[in-house]
C-alpha cells in the first residue's frame, strides 16, 4: 500500500504540478482582491477536484461503456503521460498553460475558477488519464482504490495551499528553480508514462493470445 500511495502522489502532483501553477494563477487573480482570491483558488481546486473524482469513480463503467479494455486504456494514456513529461522537460507545457490563461483573462477576467483553472489546468487530459489508470491498477481492491482517492485529496489540499501561499513562493521558488523543477519532473512522469504504456501493450498482447 505505501509504494502505491507514494507512485500515486508523484503521479498526480507532478501531472497537476502546484508548483507550476503559481505564476499561472497570481496571473489570473491578479485583479481580484485577497478575499476574492481565496474565492477562486478555492472553487477552482474544489471544482477541478470534484471533476477528477467523478472520473475515478465513473471512469471504469464509462471504459466498458465505450468498449474500451483496460490495458487498451493503458497504453494509450502512458503514451499521452509520456509526451506530457516531454512537453514539462522543454517547457512546453507551462507555455501552452500560460497561453491559455492570458486569452481567457482578456475575455473574461470576472471568473476564472471554472475555466480555465479548474479545467484544464487542474482537471485537465493527463490529470483524468492518471486518476483512471491508478483506479484501474486497484481495480477489486477497495483498500487500494481508497489510496488512490486520499492522495489524490492531498495533492488537491497541496494546490490549495499553494494558490493561497502563492506571493510568498513566488518569491522563495523563482523563475529559474521553477524551470529546473518542471524539467525534473516531467523526466519523472514521462517514465510514468513509459511504465503505463509498456505494461498496457503486454497486457493488450497477453489478452489477445489467450484467445
Amino acid at each position: 500500500m505505501l509504494d502505491l500511495a507514494l507512485n500515486s502522489f508523484i503521479t498526480l502532483f507532478v501531472i497537476i504540478d502546484p508548483v507550476g501553477l503559481i505564476p499561472i494563477y497570481q496571473g489570473l487573480a491578479q485583479k481580484a482582491g485577497w478575499r476574492l482570491r481565496g474565492h477562486l483558488a478555492l472553487r477552482g481546486v474544489g471544482i477541478g477536484g470534484g471533476v477528477l473524482l467523478l472520473f475515478a469513480v465513473a471512469g471504469d463503467p464509462l471504459l466498458h461503456a465505450l468498449g474500451v479494455s483496460l490495458p487498451a486504456f493503458r497504453a494509450a494514456g502512458g503514451a499521452m503521460l509520456f509526451l506530457i513529461g516531454l512537453e514539462m522537460m522543454f517547457q512546453r507545457r507551462t507555455q501552452r498553460r500560460s497561453r491559455s490563461a492570458d486569452a481567457v483573462e482578456e475575455t473574461h477576467p470576472e471568473d476564472v475558477s471554472i475555466f480555465p483553472l479548474a479545467m484544464p489546468l487542474i482537471a485537465g487530459p493527463g490529470a483524468i488519464t492518471s486518476v483512471m489508470l491508478m483506479m484501474g491498477r486497484a481495480q477489486h481492491d477497495w483498500r487500494a482504490q481508497a489510496v488512490v482517492i486520499g492522495t489524490l485529496i492531498a495533492v488537491l489540499a497541496i494546490t490549495y495551499a499553494t494558490f493561497a501561499a502563492s506571493n510568498r513562493l513566488s518569491k522563495l521558488v523563482g523563475p529559474t528553480l521553477s524551470e529546473v523543477l518542471t524539467r525534473l519532473l516531467g523526466i519523472i512522469l514521462a517514465a510514468v508514462g513509459v511504465e503505463y504504456l509498456v505494461g498496457g501493450l503486454y497486457g493488450a498482447w497477453a489478452a489477445a493470445a489467450a484467445r
